[in-house]
């Protein structure tokens, strides 16, 4: 499965950039306006953003690989990065999902 560093560095700049805003999303404190990304946190649950989307995903008609099952999964999960990269108060879906109360 490919790794939040690996689509920051394979990306465009726009990727980078969304890589950066996500990164943003998990700070290691709220010391302050400075507070620099806690990448493991970011890192995992960007993992777990793109385990998500291969187990909701509506399987295919046709026979697919593991391997491109994850690989679609992935693309997905950059494809989020960037569509919420320029909101400025979104929430990282992992973040919000543990906080939920249980039902």
């Amino acid at each position: 499965m490919i790794t939040l560093h690996e689509v920051h560095e394979q990306g465009s700049e726009a990727v980078k950039a969304a890589v950066l805003a996500f990164g943003a999303r998990h700070p290691l404190d709220d010391a302050g306006p400075d507070v620099q990304p806690d990448w493991k946190w970011a890192e995992r649950h960007f993992t777990q953003l793109i385990m998500v989307i291969m187990g909701t995903a509506k399987p295919p008609q046709i026979r697919v690989t593991a391997t491109a099952t994850v690989r679609r999964a992935e693309t997905e999960a950059i494809g989020f990065l960037l569509a919420v990269s320029n909101r400025p108060n979104y929430l990282c879906p992992i973040c919000v999902m543990r906080q939920r109360p249980p039902l």
